[in-house]
């Protein structure tokens, strides 16, 4: 089995995949299953209880507010950013929501949504419980959810299966589990980890539109890079961060043709354009999972790096570097996590730079052998990374962050390419080795915003 390019890369709003996309996703499918049960036309009250990590930083990572628009009936990658504040406003002011887009009911954010800061659900940091009352105060419907990163959202019964990522039981030409079988069957066959996923993603779509989603993903990417660095002004939350893709912008534009250019300069550019996607997240703008919101802004850095600044960059590497990063996500995403509540920032950003790290090496022509080897160096290299937002919002340490994972990414493919492909330590074992520093890691460090630097900086 495998974990499709469009699940790992998917275009949603900020700021945060597992504490707004998923929170979002889960409220859509506790509709669905009570539709598909005959009592969403009997609701007369719904009650949401998000813990752990969901409930420590979720407002914010306006987890409440995601929880709100889904049951609005809205989606990740449907809904109209502008339009937020003006749906938030209306159940707020009326008490009510528009039940599926659908039908109203009564709604008090107060006594409906509620932070719970006990004990975590068991199965995962970011648990969710939402239950459905007909007006006699009768249960219709109850159920569980975990946000599992990425935007992925699990029940109870599919954690406790194991089967939280998969992507059907359709069966794929070339199933991979570990980096180990990707490399065996590329070996096999010939074919490049590109070639593999693609013929891995036919199985469900037609190659044409396999083709049109991967070109739609890069289009929200630039575009998310674009409104990134037109920003300007204050990002939302106590902490009054100042937005600095435009003055960096600014400052890079008036530097052009200086006859003392810095050798550096390269790294400003990367730097900015991941910085201008996660500031756009921070606002709670259209951005593309990659794999998640919160390291949104590492791969479309290094993808308009490789279209801007390397020789004979084209479609087709946009392509294979976006295939190719899907197969390092999905083996990280099966074998350890791509959430920071559940491993710390190392399975964000270190995720995120070692997909860009492959992609990069693949559409520079680099073989499968040193794809692996350049995917490796970038996680290694992030290993034991924590994750503690100050204040909850996905500002500080986080948007930097994202930076300093794009440049390490170009890096370890670079190293990479300078090399055969063999290197001493495997992607499979930095893989493991992140899972077992993930679970020995203390959870105020996971996502919580009571480690770090969440604790030791004032927020205002």
């Amino acid at each position: 089995m495998s974990i499709s390019l469009f699940e790992l890369l998917k275009i949603g709003i900020g700021p945060s995949s597992s504490h707004t996309v998923g929170p979002m996703v889960a409220a859509g499918r506790f509709l669905d299953e009570a539709r598909d049960a005959g009592v969403l036309g009997e609701i007369a009250r719904i009650h949401v209880r998000l813990y752990g990590s969901l409930a420590f930083t979720g407002e914010g990572h306006q987890s409440d507010t995601a929880v709100l628009l889904g049951l609005a009936g809205e989606t990740p990658d449907g809904v109209d950013p502008d339009r937020v504040p003006a749906i938030l406003q209306e159940i707020t002011e009326q008490e009510s929501i528009v039940l599926g887009g659908k039908r109203v009911i009564a709604f008090d954010r107060d006594a409906d949504l509620v932070f719970d800061y006990g004990e975590p659900l068991p199965a995962h940091a970011n648990g969710m419980r939402f239950q459905a009352f007909d007006g006699a105060g009768v249960k219709l419907a109850e159920a569980v959810y975990y946000s599992i990163g990425g935007g992925f959202v699990a029940s109870e019964d599919e954690m406790a299966a194991a089967d939280d990522v998969r992507t059907g039981d359709a069966a794929v030409p070339y199933p991979f589990a570990s980096a180990a079988e990707l490399l065996a069957a590329g070996g096999d066959t010939g074919k490049t980890i590109a070639e593999m996923v693609l013929a891995n993603e036919t199985v469900a779509r037609d190659e044409a539109d396999v083709l049109a989603g991967i070109d739609r993903i890069w289009s929200a990417m630039r575009d998310c890079m674009e409104r990134g660095m037109k920003g300007d002004g204050m990002l939302p939350g106590v902490l009054h961060v100042k937005r600095r893709a435009k003055q960096i912008l600014d400052g890079l534009e008036s530097a052009r043709g200086v006859n003392a250019k810095l050798p550096h300069e390269c790294m400003d550019w990367i730097s900015l354009y991941a910085i201008a996607v996660n500031e756009e997240n921070a606002s709670g703008g259209r951005v593309v999972t990659a794999p998640t919101n919160g390291a949104a802004g590492v791969i479309p850095a290094v993808l308009r790096y490789y279209v801007e600044s390397c020789p004979g960059a084209d479609e087709k590497g946009v392509r294979d570097f976006l295939l190719t990063a899907t197969a390092i996500g999905s083996l990280i995403k099966l074998n350890a996590s791509i959430s920071g509540a559940e491993v710390g920032c190392q399975g964000e950003v270190g995720s995120a730079s070692a997909m860009a790290a492959a992609g990069l090496a693949a559409a520079l022509g680099g073989s499968n052998e040193q794809v692996e080897n350049a995917a490796e160096i970038a996680v290694e290299h992030h290993l034991g990374l924590t994750c503690d937002p100050i204040g909850g919002l996905v500002q500080v340490p986080c948007i930097e962050r994202n930076a300093m994972g794009a440049v390490k990414a170009i890096n370890a493919a670079s190293l990479a390419l300078k090399g055969d492909g063999t290197h001493f330590v495997s992607l499979d074992a930095v893989i493991e080795t992140m899972r077992q520093t993930g679970e020995d890691m203390q959870d105020k460090y996971k996502e919580t915003s009571l480690g770090g630097l969440a604790v030791n900086v004032v927020e205002c």
